[in-house]
């Protein structure tokens, strides 16, 4: 599920089990074959963009629905907003609700929104409910080909950094260990957190950790009992006010966004560092493709990633030289993080959501 192989300085992904055949590919052969949307994001042509940029400003507007924090989300939509003069509808939950809102509304027969961006894990999910289209950019190219799935229904646009922040007004970098297992001292009892509903981190560190070392380290961290909050962001900002003096799955984007905000928060990567990388997708039925296609292409373009970058949102585009991936990590593989919910979910629930 997790490759134990990690790589320093750069975004070099090594290869995590993408490379499973999830399913073939039912978008294989020529868009020539295809209509409706599905025709217009496979057009491969070089002249490709008048017609499409023509068609979008008819469409005038698209919908995007996002886990993005409003403070990201915000300044990408304001650029490409500028850049085609069309009007993104954004609408922003949990990447839970984002995955219960697409697949009622698949159930139902209403097709809103265009374009998704979330977990990948969430996203794989809507891929396998056959709510996706495999769609074509000429960035995807400076994309990492091994996060990319067999079946091409969704590609990396940026990457989430489980990580150990803080606030420096109640904590100093040097107390902090180097390893997750220094964390179960009793002198970290009460000033510890944790996101409600990351089993999935969990089975990322037990997977590479090997089970009984992995389950040893949950059981005495359970006894704790470290303080549960429900959202990343939530999570990081009770970091930032001080009632979570150290938070341990705090999204590395959350935690940055709020240090260049001036906030009294850091990060650290303490090993073992799990990265998940967040996807991007087009509805097969998207309202408004041509403008969803735009849309895509900007957000793994370089414009974009640059944008993401500098808001402290490690970009997935490997032409965009970031300091926010120096570090050694292991990478999750979206596919088997499904397969192996309900195992690492339970045990989570039985560890730190059960008093």
């Amino acid at each position: 599920m997790f490759t134990s192989l990690v790589t320093r300085g750069s975004l070099l992904f090594l290869s995590c089990g993408l490379g499973i055949a999830l399913a073939q590919s039912p978008l294989s052969s020529s868009s020539a074959t295809l209509s409706g949307p599905e025709q217009v994001f496979l057009n491969k042509a070089q002249d490709r963009m008048p017609l499409t940029l023509d068609r979008a400003k008819k469409e005038g507007s698209l919908t995007l629905y996002s886990s993005m924090a409003p403070s990201e989300v915000g300044p990408i939509v304001k650029e490409f907003e500028k850049k085609y003069a069309l009007k993104v509808d954004v609408w922003r939950s949990t990447s839970e609700g984002i995955l219960q809102r697409a697949l009622n509304e698949s159930k139902a027969k209403k097709f809103n929104f265009d374009v998704v961006e979330t977990n990948a894990p969430e996203v794989e999910i809507l891929a396998r409910e056959k709510t996706l289209a495999e769609f074509y950019s000429p960035h995807q190219a400076d994309l990492p080909q091994n996060l990319i799935p067999k079946h091409k229904l969704w590609v990396p646009d940026r990457i989430n950094f489980y990580v150990v922040a803080f606030n420096t007004n109640k904590i100093k970098r040097e107390e902090l260990p180097t390893h997750l297992e220094g964390f179960l001292h009793a002198k970290w009892r009460d000033k510890l957190g944790v996101e409600a509903t990351d089993g999935d981190w969990m089975g990322a560190v037990i997977n590479e950790l090997g089970e009984s070392r992995g389950m040893a380290l949950f059981r005495k961290l359970s006894e704790l009992r470290p303080d549960v909050r429900k959202g990343h962001n939530l999570l990081a900002q009770m970091v930032s006010n001080g009632e979570v003096p150290v938070a341990l799955t705090t999204y590395l984007g959350n935690a940055q966004s709020l240090k260049q905000r001036g906030a009294p928060v850091d990060w650290v990567p303490i090993e073992p560092v799990v990265a998940r990388p967040q996807a991007l997708a087009l509805s097969k039925n998207a309202p408004h493709p041509y403008s969803a296609l735009l849309f895509a292409d900007f957000l793994i373009s370089p414009e974009a990633q640059t944008i993401l970058n500098n808001l402290g949102r490690p970009p997935a585009n490997v032409n965009i030289k970031s300091k926010l991936n120096n570090f050694n990590f292991v990478v999750a593989d979206p596919a088997l993080m499904i397969e192996e919910a309900d195992k690492w979910n339970q045990l989570w629930s039985k560890y730190f959501l059960v008093k």
